[in-house]
């Protein structure tokens, strides 16, 4: 593990818009109010960072796919910020909402062919801003606090945290090595005074600890013991808990009372970050040509399909009905379950459901949906995390009726070394 140099060692002076000042300045100040009427973005030091924070700076170039769905290999194309035919494009792109493309299959970074280029899958990438603006907001980040990001890819957020927390107190670990450098870099022409360490995110950062604040940027189906013990009284920890379907994810939200106690509360939510690598999701591709050729059979069904917004349903399904994974491109909902070669699609009409395949996939949601009316139709739950053992335990509350479930364990997830 290596410990790059800080904004203040750092010997490059702040590197200067690769386009007009007045031009990045207005796309922050129009990025901002576009989060404002949308309902993401309220005033704060959020919003003032978002104002202040220099995005060309940490994210010079910019990956286009080309190619539509299912296409492999995938064609893109790279916006290089500085060249001119690019710049509207990239400028208006690193300022949308979009998750920008920086790095294919692990690449080194520092000069990266500008125009097309085929094959590859992308390996980092900068979040959704929607999801950084909650998550920091979630956080109550302010001035003086502690920080730490596991898997900050290109560094966006852990820029915004370290503008908000002041120089010094903003730390992120990374696991890629030539992702880890670029961002470190582009952090140090800012001069936010944020370090970047290449080491295992599972393990967190010992060296710094405790932190009042932690972020996963990446997805783990449950939480490492590092980071709770890491997390200082009055301390928040933000993470996504990914299943192998990306279709319902769950964020958990773990703080530590002063008198060092820790409560864990789970609550399902629209997306989440992409899981850690070895860690690999369910998709639809391969079966959506035959669900259309062969939709399945018809029933009946006494369960209307459950709105997208019941994510304490949803969220349940991820762990009681596990191996589904929906399609959100078809016309009717549709969900799979790849592994088992079965589907279910809601219609044709008003109370009826087609079924394909051995496993009946909308007799395990009507179930799941049967207990979760009968719990009282949760939108939280608890998460133990005080299991010796190392389990880590769900529950929607007391009583019979509750839903409950454990989360699958860290160590049946491959670590790969830096």
């Amino acid at each position: 593990m290596t410990q790059p140099t800080t904004g203040a060692e750092a010997a490059a002076p702040p590197m200067p818009p690769p386009h007009g000042a007045t031009d990045t300045t207005a796309a922050r100040a129009a990025m901002v109010t576009r989060l404002e009427e949308a309902g993401h973005l309220r005033p704060g030091p959020v919003r003032e960072a978002l104002l202040a924070l220099q995005r060309e700076v940490m994210l010079p170039h910019a990956y286009v796919r080309v190619s539509g769905p299912g296409a492999d290999p995938i064609d893109w194309r790279l916006l290089d910020g500085s060249h001119p035919d690019d710049q509207q494009e990239w400028l208006d792109m690193i300022h949308s909402d979009a998750s920008i493309l920086l790095q294919r299959d692990g690449e080194p970074l520092d000069s990266l062919p500008r125009g097309p280029v085929t094959g590859g899958h992308m390996t980092s990438m900068s979040t959704y801003t929607p999801a950084t603006v909650e998550t920091l907001q979630t956080l109550e980040l302010a001035a003086g606090q502690s920080y730490l990001e596991l898997g900050p890819g290109p560094g966006v957020s852990l820029a915004l945290a370290a503008t908000i927390t002041g120089p010094g107190f903003a730390t992120g670990v990374e696991r890629d090595g030539h992702m880890a450098g670029f961002a470190q870099r582009n952090l140090d022409r800012l001069g936010v005074g944020a370090v970047v360490v290449e080491g295992d995110a599972l393990d967190g950062h010992q060296a710094r600890a405790p932190y009042l604040r932690i972020h996963s940027g990446i997805g783990v189906p449950c939480v490492p013991r590092a980071w709770v013990e890491q997390l200082a009284p009055d301390g928040r920890l933000l993470t996504t808990l990914v299943t192998r379907t990306p279709s319902w994810p769950g964020q958990l939200l773990v703080t530590r009372s002063p008198d060092g106690s820790v409560q864990a509360v789970l609550r399902g939510r629209p997306r989440g970050y992409r899981p850690l690598l070895g860690y690999r999701w369910l998709n639809t591709w391969d079966h959506r040509a035959r669900i259309k050729a062969v939709p399945g059979t018809a029933r009946t069904t006494r369960l209307t399909p459950p709105p997208d917004d019941a994510y304490g349903f949803w969220l349940a399904c991820a762990y009681l009905a596990p191996g589904l994974v929906r399609n959100f491109q078809a016309e009717t909902m549709t969900i799979v379950a790849p592994d088992d070669d079965s589907w279910a699609m809601a219609g044709p009409g008003d109370g009826t459901v087609r079924i394909h395949g051995q496993r009946d996939v909308w007799a395990e949601l009507e179930e799941v949906h049967a207990r979760w009316e009968q719990a009282g139709r949760p939108e939280t739950y608890h998460v133990d995390l005080t299991d010796g053992a190392g389990l880590q335990h769900v529950t929607s509350g007391p009583g019979p009726r509750a839903l409950s479930w454990a989360l699958p364990a860290l160590a049946t997830i491959p670590r790969q070394a830096p």
